[in-house]
């Protein structure tokens, strides 16, 4: 095992079976109450016995045999941890082990062992295991620590109410789908909210009333197919994705994303915040670029009306807001002509998101107290703007997918009465590692762009607020775009 190789998260049992632990010291000891813990009949030989050793092995009756190690020790165990003070030591009886087909743990060389032993947040019958793959236990244990303050130990008692009504409801539902909607509604609902607020009691009194109801109401429909609660007909989730950090996505979205059946994405939604949907989520792209469109509108439309009535719960997941230039009004619209419910999250528009990571303020008291949005790409290709409108005293001016035609842009502004010496930046990738940030005046915009060969998506801000980048500016994505940020 290397430090580098791919590993199997997995729980093993060792309930009743013998783990051997060579070693007395600290390690040794948290080894070996790790093992107890969790059923194993520990064996620990060691020629020294520590203080935390001793007083874990009188508390828990832990056999310790005090003399060297001996090879014969690995016969009829289950699993072996090596976590004495010699290193050679060690080595020599994870070789030993593995011969034999022993699980071998190996304190101060993890790459020499075959397992490793995690940090453990236990909310029995749930654990959380948490491992750095053996390269750092200390942050391991740092995030476990994280993790153990926001995981309510009612979870446990939450999970084990589950499991006591789990075959009652396969029976109700016949179809796994349905089975996991039910499940998400109760523990994510009001069985789960009593639950985690300590009424376990009410708790369970809740989900055995919804049970009652729900098996009335099959028997009254004499229908063994019929899914109670289970809608005929899904739901639209219009989500927005940010900017592209991840870190900027709501608790809201995130919480939508983890729960969605299908998943339709555009181009702008980066592998970061895709890799947060739920793991067996059916992911469909639709992306579009100009001129380049993985599927037409009609046809994302379309896609979103079939899988809502089929049951679905359908994510669209969109980059920036989906009402800030998204076209989330006309996916909704065709969602509410055909009568599927939906929900809308607001994302950080990336107007918002990249003047943040850039340092340039949208609007300031010393230089503007307006901001005008508009698109750098119109229905039609054309980018036939309302010039006069933009060439206005105190104002800023964001331009979104406007990379291709910034020629066209600078020209007209100018030709408008924009003073060609106006500051303007041009943000590749915001938010993101890849951040480039390119400054200048209208009448240089377009050279300095082109030296810089910057990559969409992008965006443009003019007017004067462009000038406080250099004194604001606090994101360092990547030292090598240092030569564009000014």
């Amino acid at each position: 095992m290397t430090a580098h190789s791919h590993r199997l998260a997995m729980f093993t049992n060792v309930e009743n079976r013998t783990a051997l632990v060579v070693g007395g010291g600290p390690v040794a000891a948290r080894k070996a109450a790790h093992l107890h813990k969790a059923g194993a009949t520990v064996k620990v030989v060691t020629e020294q016995v520590s203080d935390a050793m001793a007083q874990l092995a009188a508390k828990h009756s832990i056999e310790v045999i005090q003399r060297s190690y001996d090879p014969t020790d690995l016969q009829q165990v289950h699993l072996v941890c090596a976590a004495s003070n010699n290193s050679e030591l060690n080595f020599n009886i994870a070789t030993a082990a593995q011969q034999q087909n022993i699980p071998v743990n190996v304190a101060d060389n993890p790459e020499a062992g075959t397992f490793i032993l995690p940090s453990i947040i236990d909310r029995s019958p749930m654990l959380i295991a948490v491992s750095s793959g053996g390269t750092s236990p200390v942050l391991s244990r740092l995030l476990a620590a994280r993790i153990e303050a926001f995981v309510p130990h009612s979870y446990g008692n939450l999970a084990q109410l589950a499991g006591r009504y789990r075959n009652r409801i396969k029976k109700l539902f016949s179809h796994w789908r349905d089975r996991r909607r039910f499940w998400e509604q109760q523990l994510a609902g009001e069985v789960g909210e009593l639950m985690l607020r300590g009424h376990s009691a009410d708790a369970e009194a809740t989900l055995l009333s919804l049970l009652d109801q729900s098996e009335q109401t099959a028997k009254t429909q004499q229908n063994d197919t019929f899914t109670p609660t289970a809608k005929d007909i899904g739901e639209v989730y219009l989500v927005g994705a940010g900017p592209g950090d991840p870190d900027l996505l709501s608790f809201r979205a995130l919480r939508l994303m983890q729960q969605a059946d299908v998943v339709l994405y555009d181009r702008l939604v980066s592998d970061a915040i895709m890799r947060l949907v739920k793991k067996d989520a059916t992911t469909v792209y639709v992306g579009k670029q100009r001129s380049n469109h993985a599927l037409k509108q009609d046809s994302i439309n379309a896609l979103l009306v079939k899988h809502a009535k089929q049951g679905q719960r359908v994510l669209r997941l969109k980059g920036g807001d989906p009402f800030i230039f998204g076209r989330g009004g006309e996916e909704i619209e065709t969602l509410s002509s055909e009568g599927i419910p939906f929900q809308v999250v607001p994302g950080i528009t990336a107007a918002s998101g990249c003047a943040s990571f850039a340092g340039i303020p949208l609007t300031h008291r010393d230089h503007a107290q307006t901001c005008l949005f508009v698109t750098g790409h119109l229905k039609n290709n054309s980018i036939d703007l309302n010039w006069q409108a933009l060439v206005q005293p105190q104002q800023t001016v964001v331009i979104y997918m406007g990379l291709i035609g910034l020629p066209t842009i600078s020209q007209q502004l100018m030709a408008h009465g924009m003073s060609e010496q106006t500051p303007i930046a041009l943000i590749s990738k915001g938010t993101t590692s890849d951040q480039v940030v390119v400054v200048a005046t209208l009448n240089s915009i377009v050279e300095k762009v082109s030296q810089a060969k910057v990559k969409a998506p992008t965006l443009i801000i003019i007017g004067e607020v462009v000038t406080l980048h250099e004194k604001l500016a606090w994101f360092e994505p990547n030292a090598l775009n240092s030569g564009f940020r000014t």
